[in-house]
């Protein structure tokens, strides 16, 4: 008896790229017959035809499946349906843009298969095409990160990776309601194995990540994997304790030295300003934490399912 792969795509306003992809990931099931592939498309409440796009698929091949969410939860919530919603023993998460490419799923199963990997991941070795800030500022990110998280987190990772259904279950273990999935994939560990590829531009449409979501998202990493940031706040905070018991000493000393002149008044608002600015930089990153924790407390669903091909 075959075993079978599912392939997930997390979907929002892709109508333009689906096409594109079914024709691609068709193709590969085909050299790949040894397996049966279904492939779930999940629509984030797109705003244009994605979701008709899926149904017709559906309606000609019974291998497409899809699930359609009540409003736009993201695509951390996409994966999660997707996965909890595979039957396969094997598991990928690809972009529907193509920017994921289908060809080396048969590589990543041979890895799997012949040389006892659990899960292979993919990363990109270059940037090209993105804007250089952009670039930049990716680069960043997994540098603070790798040095604030227990964990490690691969520079370029994408969430496109092959699992093995143990892989999966793990991963679905994890009753979080604020999810950073590519933290997650290395919390789970298991025996992975990373493949290296050149970006690819999108096949159509266009990215639905700007700067500021990337940014937010990458906020959202820090805080999910490390609480290194709570830690130098409250550094800080002592440092500037410190500061200014110092300065107090010097003061009281020189007014009773020198007695107590006027002049200082610009030098004392500059650093006002300066110790609200940490306070409230300090406060912020509390309040960060603070938020996640009131969302998990609420235990609100991470989605929430409008229809599916079934029902």
């Amino acid at each position: 008896m075959k075993k079978k792969l599912s392939v997930i795509v997390p979907s929002y306003n892709e109508e333009k790229a689906i096409p594109y992809f079914y024709e691609e990931i068709t193709k590969i099931s085909k050299e790949m017959n040894y397996l049966d592939f279904e492939y779930i498309f999940v629509d984030d409440g797109s705003s244009d035809n994605t979701l008709s796009v899926i149904k017709d698929y559906a309606k000609k091949d019974k291998r497409v499946r899809f699930i359609s969410f009540s409003r736009n939860f993201g695509k951390e919530a996409g994966i999660l349906a997707g996965l909890e919603y595979s039957k396969g023993d094997y598991v990928t998460i690809m972009d529907a843009d193509l920017q994921d490419p289908p060809e080396l799923l048969e590589e990543m199963y041979h890895l799997i298969k012949d040389e006892g990997y659990d899960c292979v991941g993919t990363r990109r070795v270059t940037r090209k095409g993105e804007p250089p800030i952009r670039s930049f500022f990716a680069r960043m990110f997994y540098k603070i990160i790798n040095k604030l998280s227990d964990i490690e987190m691969v520079d370029g990772a994408r969430d496109y990776r092959l699992m093995t259904r143990q892989v999966v279950d793990s991963i679905i273990s994890i009753k979080e309601y604020n999810r950073y999935s590519k933290g997650i994939f290395s919390f789970v560990g298991f025996k992975t194995k990373w493949l290296e590829y050149e970006n690819i531009k999108r096949v159509a449409g266009e990215s639905k990540w700007s700067f500021w979501k990337l940014f937010i998202y990458a906020l959202d990493g820090i805080t999910a994997f490390s609480t290194l940031p709570l830690v130098f706040s409250a550094v800080l905070g002592f440092i500037f304790f410190i500061l200014a018991f110092i300065i107090i000493l010097f003061i009281v000393f020189r007014t009773i030295v020198f007695g107590d002149p006027v002049a200082g008044w610009p030098s004392l608002v500059c650093i006002i300003l300066f110790l609200s600015g940490v306070q409230l930089f300090s406060i912020g990153v509390i309040g960060q934490y603070l938020s996640k924790t009131y969302l998990e407390t609420k235990n609100r669903p991470v989605y929430i399912v409008k229809e599916t091909e079934e029902k």
